[in-house]
C-alpha cells in the first residue's frame, strides 16, 4: 500500500473517515462508557491510560498496514468523532480482512454506521484488491440485530454462524462482502 492510500480520508456524503487523533481521547472514553460499545469490543477502554493505549494501537496498526481504524466524523454532530470503522488483516497480503464498527448512541438510527461501513469497504477494495484482498468479513453476536441491519445495508450477506467463543457468550454471525 502506498503512502497516499494510507493517508486518504474516505467519505460518504457528509461523513468523513479520518485517522484517530490524540485530541479524540475524551470522545473515545465517552463512547466506551456505553454498554453497547463495550459489549462489542475486544479491547475495552475503561480509563485515560487505556484510551491513550488504544489510540497508539490504531497508529501502530496503520503503520504496519495490518489495521486501518478511522474516526467517523459527521458535521451534524460537530468536529468530533461519532463512531469508528476499522479494517483488520490477519497477516500482510491476506485474501480476507475483518471489518468492524461502532457509533455513539446519539448517532444511532441516522444511517451513519452503514454509510461509514460502505465508505470503508469501498476504500478497502480500491486500496487492497490489487494486493489480493477478495473478501471482507463482519462478525457480531447473534443477539445484535442492529448489526445485522447495518451489515445488510452495507452489502454484507449473512454467510455463517460461529459458536460462542470467549469473550463472546453467544453464537456469532458472519457477514461477508466480495471486494
Amino acid at each position: 500500500m502506498n503512502a497516499h492510500a494510507r493517508d486518504t480520508c474516505p467519505t460518504a456524503g457528509s461523513l468523513v473517515l479520518r485517522p484517530w487523533r490524540p485530541g479524540d481521547l475524551g470522545v473515545l472514553l465517552d463512547a466506551y462508557r456505553d454498554p453497547a460499545v463495550q459489549a462489542g469490543s475486544r479491547a475495552p477502554v475503561a480509563d485515560e491510560e487505556a484510551a491513550a493505549h488504544w489510540l497508539r494501537a490504531q497508529e501502530e496498526g496503520r503503520a504496519t498496514g495490518l489495521r486501518h481504524s478511522f474516526a467517523v466524523v459527521d458535521p451534524e454532530f460537530g468536529a468530533g468523532p461519532v463512531g469508528n470503522v476499522a479494517l483488520s488483516f490477519p497477516e500482510p497480503g491476506a485474501p480476507s480482512a475483518e471489518v468492524g464498527y461502532w457509533t455513539i448512541a446519539p448517532a444511532w438510527g441516522r444511517g451513519i454506521a452503514p454509510r461509514a461501513l460502505e465508505a470503508l469497504s469501498g476504500w478497502a477494495s480500491a486500496t487492497f484488491a490489487d494486493a489480493g484482498l477478495v473478501r471482507l468479513e463482519l462478525l457480531h453476536q447473534v443477539d445484535n440485530a442492529a448489526s445485522c441491519r447495518v451489515a445488510e445495508k452495507a452489502g454484507y450477506a449473512l454467510t455463517g454462524v460461529l459458536p460462542p467463543t470467549p469473550p463472546w457468550p453467544h453464537q456469532g454471525h458472519v457477514h461477508t462482502r466480495r471486494v
